[in-house]
């Protein structure tokens, strides 16, 4: 499948899970009305708001490239990865909120259902499986906004135990653990916001990629025959696709169609790996004296990669 398709399938099979968890946690809630499930249902009900939004957004960013946007629309993504860490800081928020409201009012409000045990727990695990699944399928298709998918799922196994360890405390007569436990927990789902926007403001500002796939990308360039030395070498973040431009030395005697072709074999060669998108080389004739050191490739080209070349050349980001 493309990764146009793969990535609205994932969000398709994420906002469907949360409706209807969403569902079940709100008719729970309904029932028994304990903070801990209704923190719960006002979590999946964000959720399944923001993974709308996600899920339009991933369909922007899928768009095949037009005359207004003939890179393709990709550098959508990490705004859409944005609006997942806003979704995440209100749900913290609003947990948070909620659970402090309670404690100082002494006003707890807990269950002992065993359908709310049931929901709180199904909960649990089907957000494992979609935590794992949209890591797996970012990793595959190189996505900033299914890696915040990802770690909002992470998060919301997380709430959910939060809840069921205070619908047990309601069953074993500690019922101030049902408060207590979601205010830890929105700690943890603040955090999590705070990590995707970590992850992702470098895609916005041009941030440099990993130095392993600097080295790599230098390398390349080296390993041809005809290569002497290179410089200025700077690979930054457009969206999460990457452009490079580098400097090539070569003898001065090389005819036209010989830099020529030198030139284009530099460029399929880098533009082999992922997320590689654009790539500028400046050829440097070695009788113009614009040879040079240049101690950042020097010091990449000393690095070590204990990846090699042939295993997956996937950058997994700034984060």
């Amino acid at each position: 499948m493309s990764r146009a398709g793969a990535v609205r399938r994932i969000g398709l099979v994420v906002l469907a899970a949360n409706v209807v968890l969403a569902a079940a946690k709100g008719w729970v809630w309904l029932e028994t009305g304990s903070l801990a499930v209704g923190s719960e249902a006002a979590n999946s009900l964000v959720d399944a708001v923001y993974a709308t939004v996600v899920l339009g957004g991933l369909y922007l960013t899928t768009r095949p490239p037009d005359s207004e946007h003939p890179h393709g629309h990709e550098r959508i993504e990490p705004f859409v990865a944005l609006a997942i860490a806003l979704g995440i800081f209100l749900t913290g928020g609003t947990v948070l909120w909620q659970s402090m409201t309670a404690i100082l009012s002494d006003t707890v409000t807990a269950t002992e259902s065993p359908i709310a045990i049931a929901v709180l727990a199904g909960a649990a695990i089907a957000k494992a499986g979609l935590y794992r699944y949209s890591l797996s399928a970012s990793r595959t298709h190189d996505s900033p906004a299914l890696a915040a998918t990802a770690l909002d799922n992470r998060n919301d196994v997380l709430t959910a135990g939060a809840a069921l360890v205070g619908v047990l405390g309601a069953r074993f007569g500690v019922p101030l653990l049902d408060p207590l436990a979601a205010a830890l927990v929105s700690i943890g789902i603040l955090y999590t916001g705070i990590e995707v926007v970590r992850d992702n403001v470098p895609y916005l500002v041009g941030g440099a990629p990993s130095e392993a796939l600097q080295r790599r990308i230098l390398r390349r360039a080296l390993a041809h025959p005809d290569v002497e030395g290179a410089h200025d070498v700077i690979a930054h973040y457009v969206g999460p696709e990457i452009d490079v431009s580098i400097h090539i030395e070569v003898e001065g005697d090389r005819t036209l169609r010989e830099a020529h072709d030198i030139e284009s074999a530099i460029v399929a060669s880098i533009q082999a790996l992922d997320p590689v998108d654009d790539v500028f080389v400046h050829i440097d004739p070695k009788e113009l004296g614009e040879w040079k050191r240049d101690p950042d490739a020097d010091r990449l080209v000393r690095g070590t990669d204990e990846r090699p070349d042939d295993e997956s050349n996937v950058d997994r980001g700034p984060g």
